[in-house]
This record gives C-alpha cells, structure tokens and sequence, in this order.
C-alpha cells in the first residue's frame, strides 16, 4: 500500500524574508540556500525535516534538524504523524529529489508547491520497519559527518599555524620562540605598507603560481550522460573538499588537472575544492597550482584570501566577481625557504588526513545512494 507525504506529515511553512539572517546569531536560519544561516530568534523547536520550497536550479534542498530554529516563508517544516519515522520520511523525500525537480514550476525560479509536495508517495511501512530501513541509512551519514568533523578541526589547525606564522609572524625563530614577539627583526615594505619579517618578500600570486582562468564551452556540448570531459561551470557542484561529478562537455576549453585548487570567481568568491579529476572548468573556476610544488602553503594562502573578501562583503564591499587581472595580482607575503618547506611539510600531514576521510566518504555517500532506492522501494530488505 503506499501513502503520501501529506498522509504521513504535518507541514508548516516559515514565516521570515531571508534578509532576516544575523552572522552571529544562536539559532540556525534555514532558508533554500543548502546550509542554514543565522539568526537571533527562533520560531520553531522540534525533530523535523526541513525542504528549500524554491530554488533557481529547481535543487529542493532536503534537511533534518533537532531542536530550536527560524525558517524562510518558501522553507517547508514538517514533523511526522504518529505511525511515521522521521528519519525514514527524510529518505524517503531525497530519493524525490531528482522527480521534484522535474514537477517544479515557475520559469524563472523553480519552486515547490504545497499540493506537489503533499502529493509525494512512499511505501507504507510499520513504524518499526520504517526505523529499520533509514537505521542502516543513519549509520553511514554518521560516518560521514564524523570524518567531516575530523576534518574541519584539521583544517582549522592548518589554518590557525598559517595565521600564526604568516600574519601574525610568530613563526618560531632559531631559539623556537615566536619570531615577532620575541624581538625578531621586522622591515617596512612599502608595497603593503606594514612591516614583515627581514629576508621576506612579498610576491603576486601569479609569480608563485600557476593560474588557469576558466572558460565555459558551448552550451549544446554539455550532457549528463558522462559522455566526453568532465566539466564544472562554477561552486555549485562543490563538496566539503572535491566536487561532486554532474556535467560533461564535448566540446572542452580550459583545464584543471588532477591535485588543482579550484577556485570560484563569481559569487561567492572563493569558495574552494579540489579536482580529484583532470576536468574542464568554466568562467566560474580558476585553477591553480604551486609553481615551486608547495600546494599546501597555496591552499591556505587562498583560504586567508577567502577571510579578507568575506570581510570585505561583510563590510558592505561586495566581490561579485573576480577577475583575471584581480586574481593575478593579488599580493602574498612569502616566507624564507627553509620556513616555508617547514611548513608545506606539516600542513601536508594535515592534507593527506583530510584526503583520506574526504574519499572514504565519497565511498560512503556512493554505497548510500545505491542502497537508499533498493531499501525506499522494498528491493532490500533488513533482518
């Protein structure tokens, strides 16, 4: 027998513009973005699952959430009738994701109804048997969002050691204490206007790396049929650290090559992954390399540039978009050798943790979307 969302769920909306989001606030802000935002109030408090009511690319994002938080007016909240699994209600509605794009209305931004939503089926299940099937589901969105926790503190290790030694510069001197407070030698430099360490230079990025602008193909050479190159037009297929694969072209222009940064340069400007692939890149991406092989030193040179334009944005200067000669001409302040071979090597470690967990979980999410159809419709079953 099978049911409809509207059978198994109550379904609210939010009532918010999305303007109302607040960087410091304490509750999450879901809007149709993929990630909730901030906010300094909260409207709601419950175990629900969360759906973007409208999106331009017609992605109705699907969330889960336990607790307190404020909702956008296209945000739809729902929480499960009695008889139903929440969890297994979630699944259910991201199997729907691919035919909830195809019902989308609207021309020119996608949304989502309330009768099209409503009108979603899922197998009719005890509640038991519905617990069952999203527990093995549940498992591995666990371990995914562990190595995905691991790996933000990695990183957020990597990015404070580059903020200590290259901002700050209280990288350690020959007695291992840090270098600027301990009294080490600091010169002006007129091209930034602030002193940096004696011996230091300070380069554009185009001197220390090598730079890739993107261009897009012809739009009737794209397919998502993994027929010819694999292409990314801009972020919107970044993940945590590696794209996800959804287009190709036949027709490639610009490339990246496997181990690149991928830089987005249009909005929002500098969001970063990495090509796990040899791909073709559009207008949106830039890729880089380092010219002298210290891609860990150039990975988080990029995430500091990523802090200063979200600065900027934050300050009411917004980066719509970056160009060729913005990108190349950016000023990066570079260390002595010895340090900086000192520090691509421990940053490298912290790289490498990161990749491992970052690919595991590319198995994982794999496994898991192959298994979430056969276990939603019944093919597999759990003892």
């Amino acid at each position: 027998m099978v049911k409809t969302i509207g059978d198994a769920c109550n379904i609210r909306t939010g009532k918010l513009d999305a303007n109302r989001a607040m960087k410091d606030g304490d509750y999450p802000f879901f809007t149709c973005a993929e990630f909730p935002e901030k906010i300094d109030h909260y409207a709601f408090d419950g175990d629900v699952v969360l759906i973007a009511g409208n999106n331009a690319r017609g992605n109705f994002h699907v969330s889960r959430y336990q607790g307190k938080f404020n909702a956008y007016q296209r945000t739809y909240v729902l929480t499960a009738k009695p008889g139903y699994d929440i969890d297994y209600i979630y699944y259910a509605l991201k199997l729907e994701l691919k035919r909830l794009r195809e019902k989308a209305q609207g021309s020119q931004t996608k949304f989502l109804t309330m009768p099209i939503l409503t009108s979603i089926s899922l197998r009719d299940l005890v509640e038991s048997e519905q617990s069952t099937v999203s527990k093995i589901l549940k498992i591995m969105d666990k371990k995914i969002a562990l190595n995905n926790r691991i790996n933000s503190e990695l990183e957020a290790m990597a990015k404070m050691l580059y903020d200590y030694w290259f901002v700050q510069f209280d990288f350690p001197d020959g007695n291992g204490k840090p270098y600027k407070v301990s009294g080490g030698k600091m010169e002006y430099n007129a091209k930034l206007k602030r002193e940096i360490p004696a011996g230091w230079t300070v380069q554009t990025l185009s001197q220390i790396a090598n730079i890739t602008m993107g261009q897009s193909p012809a739009g009737e050479s794209y397919n998502e049929d993994g027929i010819g190159t694999l292409f990314f037009q801009g972020s919107t297929d970044f993940g945590w650290l590696f794209p996800t694969p959804r287009q190709y072209t036949i027709s490639p222009a610009r490339m990246a090559k496997k181990g690149d940064i991928l830089l987005s340069v249009r909005a929002p400007v500098g969001d970063m992954n990495i090509a796990n692939a040899d791909c073709c890149i559009g207008r949106g991406l830039a890729a880089l390399n380092s010219k002298s092989g210290s891609d860990g030193f150039l990975f988080y040179v990029m995430k500091y540039f990523k802090q200063v334009f979200d600065r900027r944005n934050a300050e009411g200067t917004t980066f719509g978009s970056m160009t060729k000669d913005d990108l190349h001409s950016l000023q990066v302040v570079c260390p002595e050798p010895e340090l900086l071979k000192r520090y691509d090597g421990i940053v490298s470690e912290y790289n490498k943790m990161i990749f491992t967990r970052s690919l595991e979980n590319q198995d994982l999410i794999k496994l898991r979307d192959w298994l979430l159809p056969l276990l939603m419709n019944g093919q597999v079953t759990v003892k």
